[in-house]
This record gives C-alpha cells, sequence and structure tokens, in this order.
C-alpha cells in the first residue's frame, strides 16, 4: 500500500534507484564546493596555525608551550572541564529524565530555560556574574565578610564555564529518551523494580551512546570558551587565565610564535575530541545495527 502510494505521488522518485538522487553534474558540483567551504573555513586555518607555530623552529615551540604561563593556562583549562562537565552531565541527565518522562506544568519553560545559554552572548552571561559576586555586585559584601572569592577566582570560571555548556548534555538526551518512550520503565515498575534499579539497568544502558556524545560535545566547548570566561576571569596571569585568554594575551603583546604555538595546544585539544567523538558514534551505529 505505501509503494503504491509512493508511486502514484512521485513515480519518478519511485523508478529511480536509491542510489542515484541527482544527476553526476549537480553531485559533483555540491561535493566540490563542500570541499573548498570546508577547505577555506576549517582546513587552511588550522593548517596556519601550526605553520606559524613552527615558523621560529621546535625549540621556540617547546619554550612557548612550556612557559609557566602556559601551563598553568592549560592546567586551569583541564581543571575547569573536569569540574563544570560532570556537573553539567547530572544535571542534563536529571533534566533529561524529568522532560522525558513525566508530564508536569512547566515543562515547555524548563526546555526554553535550558535553550537559554544558545541566546544569551557569553560575554552577557559574564557580566551577570560580575553583577552578581563581584565586590560591588549584589552578594558581593556578603562574600567579602566570609573571605570567599567567586570571581577572579576559579569558582567564577567554572560557573561561566557551566553556564555557557550545560545545554550540550540535556539537549542530547531528551529527543533520545522521547523516542525511546517509557514502555521499559513502565514493565520494569509492574515487575516491582525501583526507581534507581528502573535508572542504573534500563535508562542509563539505553541512552549511553547520547549521554557520551554530549559529554563530549559538553567537554569541548568547556575548553575552548572565551567570552563568558575573559569577563569573570580577571586576565590574571598564571593564575586565572585559560589557554584561550593565554592566546590572546600573547598575541596582544605581539609574540605571534608564542601564542599560535599554545593554540597548538587547543587545536591538539580539539582533535583528540574530534577522535572519541568519531569513535563513539562508530559504537553508537554498530549498536543500532545490532538491534
Amino acid at each position: 500500500m505505501a509503494g503504491a502510494v509512493t508511486a502514484y505521488l512521485a513515480p519518478e522518485a519511485a523508478e529511480r534507484p536509491r542510489h542515484i538522487t541527482e544527476p553526476l553534474l549537480v553531485r559533483c558540483l555540491l561535493i566540490g564546493l563542500s570541499l573548498l567551504f570546508l577547505g577555506l573555513i576549517v582546513v587552511l586555518p588550522l593548517v596556519s596555525v601550526f605553520v606559524e607555530a613552527f615558523k621560529k623552529g621546535m625549540e621556540v615551540y617547546l619554550a612557548s608551550i612550556t612557559d609557566k604561563d602556559a601551563v598553568s593556562a592549560l592546567q586551569l583549562t583541564l581543571l575547569a572541564a573536569a569540574i563544570s562537565v560532570p556537573l553539567n552531565t547530572v544535571f542534563g541527565i536529571a533534566a533529561a529524565w524529568v522532560i522525558a518522562k513525566f508530564r508536569f506544568r512547566g515543562k515547555n519553560l524548563l526546555i526554553t530555560l535550558i535553550d537559554l545559554p544558545f541566546a544569551v552572548s557569553p560575554v552577557i552571561a559574564g557580566l551577570v556574574f560580575i553583577l552578581l559576586f563581584s565586590a560591588q555586585g549584589y552578594f558581593g559584601p556578603w562574600l567579602d565578610e566570609r573571605d570567599i572569592h567567586i570571581v577572579f577566582a576559579l569558582p567564577g570560571i567554572v560557573l561561566a564555564t557551566m553556564f555557557v555548556t550545560f545545554p550540550f548534555v540535556a539537549r542530547e538526551l531528551i529527543p533520545l529518551m522521547q523516542g525511546q518512550g517509557v514502555q521499559e520503565e513502565e514493565a520494569a515498575a509492574t515487575l516491582g523494580a525501583k526507581g534507581w534499579q528502573i535508572f542504573w539497568r534500563i535508562t542509563l544502558p539505553n541512552m549511553k551512546w547520547g549521554l557520551l556524545y554530549g559529554i563530549i560535545l559538553c567537554n569541548a566547548r568547556a575548553m575552548g570558551e572565551f567570552g563568558a570566561v575573559s569577563v569573570v576571569s580577571g586576565h590574571i596571569r598564571g593564575k586565572t587565565n585559560t589557554l584561550p585568554l593565554h592566546v590572546e594575551i600573547l598575541y596582544n603583546e605581539y609574540q605571534f610564535s608564542a601564542s599560535f604555538a599554545v593554540a597548538s595546544l587547543l587545536v591538539l585539544l580539539a582533535f583528540v575530541t574530534l577522535l572519541v567523538k568519531t569513535i563513539v558514534e562508530w559504537k553508537m551505529h554498530g549498536a543500532r545495527r545490532h538491534q
């Protein structure tokens, strides 16, 4: 019946082999334009980073990436990601579970709030944290009395990173869990399984690949964040500078080789993230084929 309807609505599409969708010339043109665009926008800038990084030789490159300020920036970048990504993972799982598995008032509002960091500029987010936690902010005097430092310190960097990255895990899991439905969880509940048992044995295994994918995207965004972190960090060299901020400082000081050398570390971290992402996607496709 479905085949007859398809043939009636689009007889040419029904007769055309699946592997041929457009004329060869059109396909070659589209592929060529895509490769040209990627080459100019993605590949060429990345290659230029490494060319400029090694322009003055390996000795200058190694000295730049082993400089104490560069090492401190790398450690702070990894530390901020190591704190913010697990926290966003917990939030993303909880939000996706609630939205996909339950009906309640305010669900659409919660979904809108999750998407808010995609619409708000990271710089605005950083200014909000300054307004709240700086010495002249709403909570500044109370924090100063207790010698608690949020902005211009690690907590502010972590908060800013969490704000710009928290939608990634939730946004990967929500459509996945909505598509899976609640039939397996309801069946387990009727058999006497408790809430945590249902989560660990049914919900979590069903969403594991989507969860890993969301964590990878969240981590990549956390390591490369610039705008919000730039506002709340204070740019204290060796203390509150992450790798993107350290690159900016070196470039503004006309230390071009050093800035590109440190930037190459970010590129290498991106390549590692991309490799892990590719492996996870390959595992996801393999798992779907075996289902």
